[in-house]
This record gives C-alpha cells, structure tokens and sequence, in this order.
C-alpha cells in the first residue's frame, strides 16, 4: 500500500536541491489541484472534469485517487492514478517521484495519456520500474477549435438516446478494439457497459442511426468542463467510410460539442493522416502534443 506521505529528493531546474513530498491527495486539496490543473484547461481537461463532477480531489469509491508532489509546502505536479495514469503539470524532474509512489500502491494501469513530455518522463521512470508498455504513441497532435466550423456540418448527427444503448454499445466496443487491439469486454462486459450508459445518460454521446437502426458514425465527449470539451471516441462504420463523410460529422460534433463549452479539443494519432486532414478541414488547430503509452 502507498503511505500517506512519502518523502523523496528532487532538484529545482536551475540544478539546486529540494526536498519534495508525495502524497494522496484529499478533499482539502481541490481548490488548490484546480488551480494548477488551469494552467491549461486544454490539456489539463481530464482532471479538471473530474473536479466538476466529483467536486473534491478525495480518492473515489471506485479507488482511483491523485497523487500530488509538493515543495516546500506548494502543490507543483499532480497525476490521476485509477485504471490510467494521466499527469497533471508534471514536471519532467518529477516523474520518478510519481512513478514511484505508483507502482508502490500495487495496482496494475491500462495507460498513461496526457501532455507528451510528462508521458514521455513517466513512462520511463515506469519502466525502470518493470513496467513493460505493450505500445507507446509518442507524437498525438492536440487539437482545438474554438469558432464556427469551416464546412457544413451534417445535420443527421444528434445526441445518443438510452433506447439506442443496444445499437451504440457495439459500435463503442467495435472504435474501442480498433483503437487498442482488444475488446473492451476482457474486464466485464458489465463494467464497460456502465460507462457508455453514462455517456449517453450526460449527454455526451453524439451518434447517426441509419434507416435499418445501424450507427453509421458516432462520437462521444470523453471529458468536459465549462470550458472545454475533448472528443473522443470517434468511429465511421466501414460500410461508410472513404465517402467523405467524416468531416461533416466532425463539423456537428463541434456544434453539439459548442452547448456545453466554447472551445472543442482532441487528440490524435500522428500516423493517422486522413483523420488529422479531415479535423482541419473543420477548423481543428494543433495547441500541444499529447502521447499514450498502452500497458
């Protein structure tokens, strides 16, 4: 088990030495995780919509909780640690610190996304620590657009209904297996389940439905705040793919996207060139580089 407090050396940028402490954050913490998460609502979107939901930085009932590096008493660099680790202003310095206490607290993590360099640090000083990555993405532009999108959006494209959830959940765990290279299902199918319900339930998942009741595209915001939103999820059925559709769609997810914040994000694969021409087709301009390393 991780303890409460656990002290480490670390050295300042300009090459002095500090001590540094981390520990778990708690209820008392949020005010001051939030502010440094705002630093860049953009990229920092994942935890700050945690905060607005859950509105404390306490461990949850699920048993994610976030770790916190302080110096001299100032909360510096913080990581969400649940089924993913995810850093929050994580300076490079202090990656082993966060490594460390992670892999003390025994549990196994899917991934690391979030800014690349923090990923980059983390995932290395994770390694050190026999963490194997099964696939690391180093390069994910980081998109956003804040405007009317360039093209036409297609109307067709509406928020998810729960009467739907039989047709949307397949073509989830078919972007999902697409994705990553395995099913959604090998950890229960009741558990992934649960969370495209809740999707579709906040108002986050975006889906067409043919005439025969088939998702021909569907999207979801996987975090929001009132400033931002991020997209993911993003998948065409193949039956309607290179019919130069996606850009339409994007465009209506942007609008669908613009009730809840002004500005729309992303983030996508480097290599994944037809995806990151149809984003600027809409309007999407690259603020940052997120990386993924998949366990």
């Amino acid at each position: 088990m991780l303890s409460r407090v656990a002290p480490w050396l670390a050295f300042r940028k300009d090459g002095t030495q500090a001590g540094a402490a981390v520990r778990l954050l708690g209820a008392g913490d949020t005010g001051t995780l939030r502010d440094l998460a705002r630093r860049d609502p953009v990229a920092n979107v994942f935890i700050l919509s945690h905060l607005e939901s859950a509105g404390t930085a306490a461990p949850t009932a699920g048993g994610a909780s976030i770790l916190g590096v302080f110096d001299g008493g100032t909360l510096v660099s913080a990581c969400w640690a649940g089924a993913n680790l995810v850093p929050v202003e994580l300076d490079t310095d202090l990656a082993p610190l966060i490594a460390a206490a992670a892999h003390r607290a025994g549990r196994r993590y899917a991934s690391i996304f979030g800014p690349a360099e923090a990923v980059l640090a983390l995932h290395a000083a994770m390694e050190d620590l026999g963490h194997t990555a099964q696939e690391i993405r180093a390069d994910q532009p980081l998109m956003t657009i804040s405007g009317t999108p360039l093209i036409e959006p297609n109307p067709a494209l509406g928020f998810g209904q729960m009467a739907d959830f039989d047709r949307i959940l397949p073509a989830c765990a078919a972007m999902f297996e697409e994705e990553v290279g395995y099913s959604p299902y090998l950890g229960g199918r009741e558990f992934y389940s649960r969370r495209v319900k809740g999707l579709i339930r906040a108002g986050h998942s975006m889906v067409h439905l043919g005439p025969d009741g088939e998702v021909i595209f569907k999207a979801e915001l996987g975090a929001v705040t009132s400033a931002v939103t991020q997209v993911q999820g993003v998948w065409m059925n193949p039956t309607h793919r290179g019919l130069g559709l996606s850009a339409g769609y994007m465009a209506a997810v942007v609008l669908l996207a613009q009730r809840l914040a002004p500005v729309t994000s992303l983030y996508v694969n480097d290599f994944n060139v037809r995806a990151r021409a149809s984003y600027e087709r809409v309007g999407f301009e690259q603020a940052s580089s997120f990386a993924t390393v998949l366990f």
